[in-house]
């Protein structure tokens, strides 16, 4: 993981530096966990990773899913929701999430994070939901921003009004790559994608809906199926984010598009190494605390060229802390019926 961390944080440095005084010398050398970024008082694109700052409220619990009885549709039933955003229908069902010991090869800097997929475990999810259909774009998230999403405490945690209340006057989001409307926004912490979820009507995907929306009842390796194709992603090679749904032949079994590569996105859960051992099956929400959130999809331009690693459905990234931003890192919602 410190390597991986190492490569991010330093991408972070030469991409934000000129945007956002980020900046962290190259080669210096970079203890697991750590940014190579300046740490100000107040988080910032480059913000603190591992856990919660001092004196930043710990999140609750993530939300649980409705028990009431869930709509029959079709998988992949489309619709716009009230914002005008496309989403697609995710039947409930079972799959087995996460991976087994030696069903992928791991660059080494992705060993530990590894490690944290096992075992493969049976999920069972008891009523289907409305995901987007892609990441929510540089436009969709202006619209939460111009309706006075960022001044609007109703839809804040009560740790996220901390942190926002922190920022002051800083603009947000910060900015850290010059964007075009249809890319996915990044450079946002989990505390803004929560936000904007709830401004929309829904929440942030659990960790178990966001893999079954990508993988399905088939339990495939890729959105696409179980070989890696690179040309299905945006992944190796690449510069930046893309216009999402840029990759129609990538989809998920639900049409979902841009689960693997582009940006990564934020999930409700938190990270824990044994949560998976718990052998929770039905609805699992992860654990009820904890210092860290998961990422999932996989990002563009990756180390190694570890794309086919890290599109998996099943790869979780256990880096960054809620308040944490770059400029790697997006995310898609849910809704109810």
């Amino acid at each position: 993981m410190g390597r991986a961390t190492s490569i991010r944080a330093l991408g972070c440095a030469l991409v934000l530096a000129a945007v956002s005084g980020c900046a962290g010398p190259a080669g210096q050398g970079i203890a697991p966990g750590a940014s190579t970024c300046a740490q100000p008082p107040e988080p910032t694109p480059c913000g603190a990773r591992g856990s919660v700052p001092p004196g930043t409220a710990t999140p609750g619990t993530t939300e649980a899913p409705s028990a009431e009885p869930s709509p029959q549709r079709d998988p992949g039933t489309a619709r716009e929701d009230a914002h005008g955003v496309p989403q697609v229908w995710v039947p409930g069902g079972s799959f087995r999430m996460g991976s087994d010991e030696g069903s992928a090869t791991p660059p080494g800097w992705a060993a530990a994070t590894f490690r944290s997929e096992h075992p493969a475990h049976e999920v069972a999810l008891s009523r289907g939901y409305w995901i987007d259909s892609t990441e929510v774009t540089v436009a969709q998230f202006a619209a939460f921003k111009a309706a006075g999403g960022y001044d609007d405490e109703a839809l804040w945690s009560e740790s996220g009004r901390v942190w926002r209340r922190g920022m002051g006057a800083i603009p947000l989001p910060r900015p850290c790559l010059d964007q075009r409307p249809d890319e996915p926004q990044v450079c946002v912490t989990w505390y803004e994608a929560q936000a904007y979820a709830t401004w929309r009507g829904g929440r942030l995907p659990t960790e178990a809906e966001w893999e079954f929306a990508a993988r399905g009842p088939d339990s495939r390796v890729y959105p696409w199926g179980d070989a890696f194709d690179p040309t299905l992603a945006n992944v190796d090679g690449a510069t930046g984010p893309v216009a999402v749904g840029s990759y129609p032949k990538g989809a998920s079994w639900v049409g979902a598009l841009d689960m693997a590569g582009n940006a990564m996105e934020w999930v409700a859960d938190w990270w824990s190494r044994d949560y998976y051992g718990q052998g929770v099956r039905d609805d699992p929400t992860g654990p009820a605390t904890g210092g860290r959130k998961i990422e999932k999809g996989g990002w563009w331009g990756p180390p190694d060229d570890a794309g086919a690693f890290i599109a998996r459905a099943a790869f979780r990234l256990d880096e960054d802390a809620p308040t944490y931003a770059d400029h790697h890192i997006g995310f898609r919602i849910v809704s109810p019926d």
